[in-house]
């Protein structure tokens, strides 16, 4: 694995130039789209996939992860709302461009339609009839900008119309899909307490709720790629992982070194931001056009949705519980090598789900599965940023992701090796799928 790490400085919401495409302007203070740091952000492709992940990812505590996101979804909900945008800025290039099959049929574009146009109005119709709970005037605002740089004529009015239509497609072919939930913890029958069993913190919410119940965007069922148990707390393996993360995971470990800090403190970063950024960098360093960026962004948000529902399927059926309530009670599961620290803690705090399998690890190989899969090798040099290290790390291939980001996990004392490598495995067969590989 060779993975490099430079220092930066992330650009926040003041660094972002363009009002639309082609344009110089600077942007009025809401608007999220592009950021100048993005070759490619020019493209109509490029701008509505950042707008989507403003208008959809929850910024960080104190807005660290990015003052520019006006979203309130929690990263795993994040990642189906990616996935249903990016259907429907595909979905309107490749009506108006061809190339690919289209995602649900819908009548040929007049020879005369701005592509800019109907990317436009497919994403922003699309993110509104989301019901996001945002700030629709921060949307409104930035769709009206944008559309004010396309030349009035015909071409743009049959953009605008095939947008909306693209936008509805999409809207009614994910209607009744579970986003919207009321699920609560009781309804999921959460198993009584005891060894082994996750409890939620009673002081921050519970993350994914919605999501073992909610339809996937291509799989037939949140279920289908479910793994095994995990290890039991009596076996050996579950003892080895438990020793690890206890001591390379603990807020003041002695054996974790600064590099391992780092790599652990990169992915505390919203992975959605990260991934979505990432890949608008990678396909203008390759030179994808249009289509095939929309192709190569609907792809990979599918997948990473998807394996995000799947994840939370498996977590809140297994409820397995996370290294900061086993290794206090070690003393409870009858395993004579792991012994209990009462003082224990990770490096940072815990998100509120069930620890197996690992979330990130379920999301990020889902997205380099698909991305593997579009390119047709791992041989893909790919660099992603973090907000909260202000790093960078540059991957000589897409499959070092993986193995960066399933250490990091245990690094920061959030979860079991073996849970990391179970979600990989999951993110895998739900990238192959997505891709037409099974």
């Amino acid at each position: 694995m060779s993975i490099k790490v430079k220092l930066v400085a992330c650009l926040g919401a003041a660094a972002f130039v363009g009002a639309g495409p082609g344009v110089g302007a600077t942007p009025p203070a809401t608007q999220c789209a592009p950021a100048a740091a993005y070759p490619a952000a020019a493209t109509p492709v490029a701008f509505w996939s950042t707008e989507a992940r403003c208008a959809i990812v929850q910024a960080g505590p104190g807005g660290i992860f990015g003052t520019e996101n006006f979203g309130n979804k929690s990263p795993p909900e994040a990642a189906v709302y990616m996935g249903i945008v990016h259907v429907a800025i595909y979905h309107a290039a490749v009506a108006i461009k061809g190339d690919y099959q289209p995602y649900a049929p819908t009548p040929a574009a007049p020879a005369k339609t701005s592509l800019r146009a109907a990317i436009a109005t497919a994403a922003y119709v699309t993110l509104t009839g989301l019901q996001l709970g945002v700030n629709q005037m921060i949307l409104d605002n930035d769709y009206n900008a944008y559309l004010a740089a396309v030349p009035d004529g015909t071409a743009k009015t049959n953009g605008i119309s095939v947008g909306k239509l693209v936008a509805q497609t999409v809207l009614a072919l994910r209607a009744n899909d579970g986003r919207d939930c009321s699920t609560t913890l009781t309804d999921l029958n959460p198993p009584a307490a005891g060894p082994g069993i996750w409890q939620p913190d009673p002081k921050v919410p519970v993350v994914g709720l919605c999501l073992p119940g909610m339809r996937p965007l291509a799989l037939h069922s949140a279920s289908q790629f479910r793994p095994g148990a995990p290890n039991a707390l009596t076996s050996r393996k579950y003892a080895e992982d438990f020793n690890q993360v206890k001591d390379l995971g603990r807020l003041d470990s002695r054996s974790r070194t600064s590099e391992q800090t780092t790599q652990a403190l990169f992915w505390t970063d919203y992975d959605i931001r990260q991934w979505n950024d990432g890949m608008l960098r990678l396909a203008a360093a390759r030179g994808l056009d249009l289509v095939q960026t929309a192709r190569m962004l609907a792809t990979a948000h599918v997948a990473g949705g998807d394996a995000m529902i799947a994840c939370f399927d498996a977590k809140y059926h297994y409820w397995f519980w996370r290294p900061y309530q086993a290794i206090p009670q070690a003393d409870t599961d009858n395993n004579p090598a792991t012994v209990a620290d009462p003082t224990w803690l990770p490096l940072r705090t815990t998100p509120n789900h069930p620890e197996y399998p690992s979330a990130h690890a379920c999301h990020s190989t889902a997205v380099v599965t698909a991305l593997d899969a579009f390119f047709g090798t791992d041989e893909i040099p790919f660099t992603l940023d973090s907000r909260v290290t202000k790093t960078t790390r540059d991957y000589a291939r897409l499959g070092d992701v993986v193995t960066d980001v399933d250490l990091a996990r245990v690094l920061v004392g959030f979860h079991f090796f073996s849970s990391t490598l179970e979600g990989s495995k999951l993110g895998q067969k739900v990238g192959r799928f997505v891709a037409g590989r099974d």
